[in-house]
């Protein structure tokens, strides 16, 4: 999608993503080596009674889906950060995740007329519709890319 496209309250959703427990041993090996996302038997005994996602998988899941669907073939350059990140349920291999994006705020940067800001709100729902994950994000666009301004 061009910046042009995205619009305050506008709900974009995309999905689902199928986790599988391949994905979860190997990024948490790779990325965040805790106990509780690396050995299965663990994992059975601990707080959550199975193996769960690194939080920080389940961003990049959130991402990804985002990416296909509403920033591949944009302007969109880079981002500034997050506002803030919650994981608020256990994502377990085996769950199917979607994203629904909120858009928040588009505007253009006042210091610099040929970008475009888009604050937008993340959440991602496992197949029972229990939100997993919520953040706010900032995207920046490329204007002069497009002929924007």
């Amino acid at each position: 999608m061009k910046f042009a496209e995205f619009f305050q309250g506008q709900v974009i959703e995309a999905g689902p993503y199928h986790l599988t427990e391949e994905e979860v041993l190997q990024f948490a090996k790779a990325w965040d080596p805790q106990w509780f996302h690396t050995d299965p038997e663990a994992a059975a005994k601990g707080r959550f009674g199975g193996l769960i996602a690194s939080g920080w998988q389940t961003c990049g899941i959130a991402m990804r889906l985002m990416a296909d669907k509403a920033l591949h073939g944009s302007e969109s350059f880079a981002s500034p950060g997050l506002a803030y990140i919650k994981w608020l349920h256990p994502v377990r291999p085996g769950d199917d995740l979607n994203v629904r994006g909120t858009v928040l705020e588009t505007r253009v940067a006042r210091s610099q007329p040929t970008m475009g800001i888009l604050r937008w709100r993340w959440q991602l729902f496992n197949a029972a519709g229990v939100e997993v994950l919520d953040l706010e994000a900032t995207s920046l666009f490329d204007l002069a890319q497009n002929g924007f301004n």
